[in-house]
């Protein structure tokens, strides 16, 4: 058993407050936080929340930073990244006001996090807006932990692996809170790069794959990944061997083999291979959990495809010359 795997046996001792801040994470992602917080870091290096939300993860992690008795809450810093704000492009929900629903002269929860968060602001450090502006390229520090439920695009992704990954040492811990996306294919692709230098914890918590790296990473891995310097194929190969290491969730609710073979036509989708995509999407509508859970992806996938031979039909020789005949009887 890996020593992260070792928590998954405390999940019962975990007793977290009912007025918990709103939250989209499970609560079993909630208590792994809390044991992650109460029984694996000490604070010496970076403490890194990428998408706090409402503040729900934040408490459960900061709860179990606060019982830890490693962690000093004069030194130690829980970071908190996310814009704090609802609006396009930040894929924040309007329950994260305390109200339930955005004021009509402010889209900003950032002051409904700090209240929810106020037993904690002692060693909390928020970092309100876009990462790209609120992250610092220049910080050196080594990352302790890295919980990641910002990389809703690649663009985010990018700055996610440059400025953070890049700071990853044998030991630190990093939490992927969307692996259950199949939209969100580089989550995927990258872990597949980077599976020689960690150790997964176990089954996915729900939606989050948890791993220690136990491996210094090599700066050219990093540079791929934050580059993208990947082909369609190799993303697919690296998809695949995750796929060989994990299965279903702990819960046996979600099947990864299938969402990740989903997170593959993804790859080809966004490449701008909608045939591709779709041939490899087609087989997986007769998944129960996949037909349920994600109809609209292949809606999508399947739409794609369908524009992308509409108009290659009409650009081949036999459609032109049809167009042809038409107009011509019409003279």
């Amino acid at each position: 058993m890996t020593k992260l795997g070792r928590l998954y046996s405390k999940f019962d001792s975990v007793t977290l407050p009912d007025d918990l801040p709103y939250t989209q994470v499970s609560a079993w992602e909630l208590q792994f936080l809390y044991l992650v917080g109460r029984h694996e870091l000490s604070g010496r290096g970076r403490i890194v929340e990428l998408g706090s939300g409402g503040g729900g993860s934040t408490y459960a992690l900061a709860m179990g930073l606060r019982e830890n008795p490693a962690f000093d809450e004069k030194t130690g810093r829980l970071h908190a990244y996310d814009f704090f704000r609802v609006g396009k492009g930040t894929f924040a929900s309007e329950k994260f006001f305390t109200s339930g629903h955005k004021p009509e002269d402010d889209n900003s929860f950032l002051n409904d996090f700090r209240g929810r968060l106020e037993p904690f602001l002692p060693f909390l450090e928020i970092h309100a807006g876009d990462l790209w502006q609120t992250s610092d390229p220049d910080d050196p520090t080594p990352v302790e932990f890295l919980h990641i439920d910002i990389a809703k695009t690649a663009r985010v992704f990018r700055c996610v692996s440059e400025r953070f990954l890049t700071r990853l040492e044998p030991g630190s811990i990093v939490l992927h809170q969307d692996f259950a996306g199949p939209r969100l294919p580089w989550l995927h692709h990258s872990t597949g790069a980077l599976l020689p230098y960690i150790e997964i914890a176990g089954p996915p918590i729900r939606s989050t794959l948890a791993f220690e790296v136990t491996k210094p990473i090599p700066a050219d891995v990093l540079k791929r990944i934050s580059e993208d310097d990947y082909t369609v194929d190799e993303k697919l190969a690296l998809i695949t061997a995750v796929q060989n290491r994990i299965d279903r969730d702990h819960t046996d609710g979600i099947p990864f083999k299938s969402v990740l073979e989903l997170a593959k036509a993804y790859v080809a989708h966004y490449d701008g291979q909608h045939k591709r995509a779709w041939s490899i999407a087609k087989p997986l509508t007769s998944d129960e959990y996949l037909s349920r859970t994600r109809a609209d992806h292949f809606e999508q996938l399947k739409k794609a495809y369908d524009t992308e031979r509409a108009a290659k039909s009409r650009r081949s020789p036999v459609a032109r010359f049809k167009q042809l005949l038409v107009r011509g009887g019409k003279r």
